[in-house]
């Protein structure tokens, strides 16, 4: 069967994450209230599989967007070249409304790491980030999106401030900013700033997909682990800022501990009560 809609943006703002565990219960071809679904990129590109065959049955039924950790914009190697054939492979074969991943680095030139790390916010990486992009924008012959990072270290020798490298970014790239409304909260509870304040220099003209998430409180910090509800200090951010993006598809994350899916679908949808729906 092809797709239902060709490349379509979802109708209804709210999706979650495809997930394995998830699998046996929508392969019963459940009603679902969400409106779209968000895939990790690595899971399905190296596949032909019943993983594949799963993204491929729920795209029928609902937009998709594709999310990737490993394109590593932040590392002077970039993304290579086999990586992002391969992500344009699924891409033409998914017709996502929506490909992003993280303002970080994962790699060095021949070992990933498997995490995504930070980087000094200088003109030095905004050369090396704008023409790694710009590379993956050419080969995916789309734009992409880049989403905002929990970070555990700081850099002194970081001129810019995160919002002002993703303006600068996005001005010079036409990217777009992937909004990690959680990744915020808890970047600015371990470090000591207001998240508002952070959010009215962001670029919100250009964010395209809003991400929330449960995270961890370890006693000294916060820990993003995906592993819990929303945290409700973080939906009252929420409601700050979702009203400011009318028309933006969000999505929430649940990556650990992960429950049934209904309940997955019930959290996500707390988020209809705050989201402004036009224009997109």
């Amino acid at each position: 069967m092809a797709p239902s809609k060709n490349n379509a943006f979802p109708e209804n703002l709210v999706g979650v994450g495809l997930r394995s565990t998830h699998y046996p219960y929508l392969e019963e071809n459940p009603p679902l209230k969400i409106g779209w679904f968000e895939a990790i990129s690595e899971n399905y590109m190296d596949t032909a599989g019943r993983p594949l065959a799963m993204l491929l049955a729920m795209r029928v039924r609902l937009p998709i967007a594709l999310h990737g950790v490993s394109m590593s914009v932040g590392s002077p190697a970039g993304a290579d070249d086999t990586y992002l054939q391969r992500l344009r492979d699924l891409a033409e074969r998914v017709e996502p409304f929506l490909i992003s991943d993280h303002l970080c680095w994962t790699r060095g030139s021949a070992h990933s790491l498997h995490d995504l790390f930070p980087f000094p916010l200088d003109e030095h990486s905004l050369k090396v980030v704008a023409a790694n992009v710009d590379r993956a924008q050419s080969v995916l012959g789309r734009t992409m999106c880049l989403e905002n990072i929990s970070a555990y270290l700081n850099f002194d020798e970081s001129p810019y401030a995160e919002a002002e490298f993703l303006a600068e970014l996005s001005d010079k790239t036409d990217c777009g900013f992937l909004f990690d409304i959680n990744n915020l909260y808890v970047n600015a509870t371990n470090y000591g700033f207001d998240p508002l304040a952070y959010a009215e220099r962001l670029p919100l003209d250009r964010v395209r997909q809003v991400h929330l998430a449960g995270h961890t409180d370890m006693g000294d910090f916060l820990f993003d682990t995906h592993a819990a509800a929303v945290a409700e200090a973080v939906w009252a951010l929420a409601a700050k800022l979702l009203p400011q993006l009318p028309g933006v598809p969000v999505l929430l994350e649940w990556d650990d501990d992960i429950p049934p899916f209904e309940r997955v679908e019930a959290e996500a949808l707390k988020a209809l009560q705050y989201l402004a729906v036009e224009p997109r």
